[in-house]
């Protein structure tokens, strides 16, 4: 009888999210993507034209970090930066089931949706682990859990934060100027950029991201706040970046033809982007904390290995490791830098920019 209808059958359908075209451009229209488990096949047609699909991350160098940290059963082990879970999966089946593995992540929204993805295959409390909290703060991990056998660190931001728009980490899509990797502690990155006087943005470009046009930039945005135009937008930052960059002499190529000024623009747009991030959330200065506290964490023969993925990342890790090689503390470390295959990077290009370092504990 009608009278008789249960609440879920009074409820309306919720329907999908319509695009136009033959193809979605809009994160939240994305349904198949948004939902790799249910339509695998998009998602390799994606991956096969090497790119990421959207609300995914796809593991970089899997295959040599494993080689590096040689993961033997009955260890213990952290991944420093959960993300999506790709790295995190391939350290559990090297325990096969044995030792026990933790996984720390900072942003509350992903790390919530990655968990569930892992419980979901079987993954218990006997055997992982999930903490959110800020790498930095490993200390306070080993003092629960006493040391590690191996450890590892993937600085890059994971391609779920990147395409969602609600994020604010690229200009490609309109959204909040945000950029917090925990956007439920801190200051958004449109709040940090108001607080800032033009030397201080010139030089903080100039740190964060070795931005040619810091000057040019710092001056425009300067300007239009003065002016009264509160920045709060991707879009409205990326605007600011072509105005500030569109009477510039542009740079000749060695057949003498100018660069293009879009291909400025967007190469600018990038690093300001970068630059912004990691100010906001203290990169640096977490790194600096972390790469202090590593050996400490590690027991005696333990590897520890860390994905960069831009200049100033790979040179606080670099000099960190050479320091404590010095000192005796790691026994062996990297000669040089592992880049991923030509391979990998035509399947994925996020990973052309990754470097590996690596240190064993003495």
């Amino acid at each position: 009888m009608m009278e008789n209808r249960n609440d879920g059958e009074n409820k309306a359908h919720k329907r999908r999210i319509h695009y136009s075209g033959r193809y979605p451009r809009h994160f939240a229209e994305k349904y198949k993507e948004l939902n790799p488990e249910r339509y695998q096949d998009e998602v390799a047609h994606v991956r096969a034209k090497g790119n990421t699909p959207a609300g995914m991350h796809v593991p970089i160098m899997v295959k040599e970090i494993l080689e590096v940290l040689a993961i033997r059963p009955g260890e213990q082990g952290f991944d420093a930066t959960l993300g999506y879970g790709g790295h995190t999966l391939a350290m559990l089946q090297e325990l096969k089931g044995t030792g026990h593995l933790y996984s720390g992540d900072i942003d509350p929204i992903e790390s919530r949706k990655t968990e569930a993805r892992i419980r979901s295959l079987g993954y218990d409390d006997d055997r992982w682990s999930l903490r959110q909290m800020n790498f930095c703060d490993i200390d306070k991990l080993v003092a629960e859990t006493g040391p590690f056998d191996f450890i590892l660190a993937d600085l890059g931001v994971s391609s779920m934060q990147i395409d969602n728009p609600e994020r604010g980490f690229t200009y490609r899509a309109d959204g909040p100027l945000d950029l917090r990797l925990n956007p439920e502690a801190g200051i958004s990155a449109a709040d940090r950029l108001a607080q800032m006087g033009r030397d201080e943005l010139i030089g903080m470009l100039r740190e964060n991201a070795d931005e040619p046009y810091a000057e040019e930039i710092a001056r425009q945005i300067i300007r239009d706040e003065k002016r009264g135009l509160a920045i709060r937008t991707t879009q409205q930052l990326h605007g600011e970046i072509e105005q500030a960059l569109k009477n510039i002499k542009l740079p000749r190529l060695e057949d003498g033809r100018p660069v293009a000024r879009r291909e400025i623009i967007r190469k600018s747009s990038a690093r300001v982007f970068q630059a912004l991030r990691i100010d906001v959330n203290h990169e640096y200065e977490v790194l600096y904390a972390f790469m202090a506290k590593l050996p400490d964490a590690l027991r005696a023969g333990g590897r520890a290995a860390i994905l960069t993925f831009h200049s100033g990342e790979d040179r606080i890790v670099k000099k960190a490791f050479k320091a404590f090689h010095q000192q005796g503390i790691y026994r062996e470390i990297a000669d040089g830098v592992i880049r991923p295959s030509r391979e990998e990077c035509y399947a994925n290009s996020r990973a052309r920019s990754t470097k590996l370092r690596w240190a064993v504990k003495a």
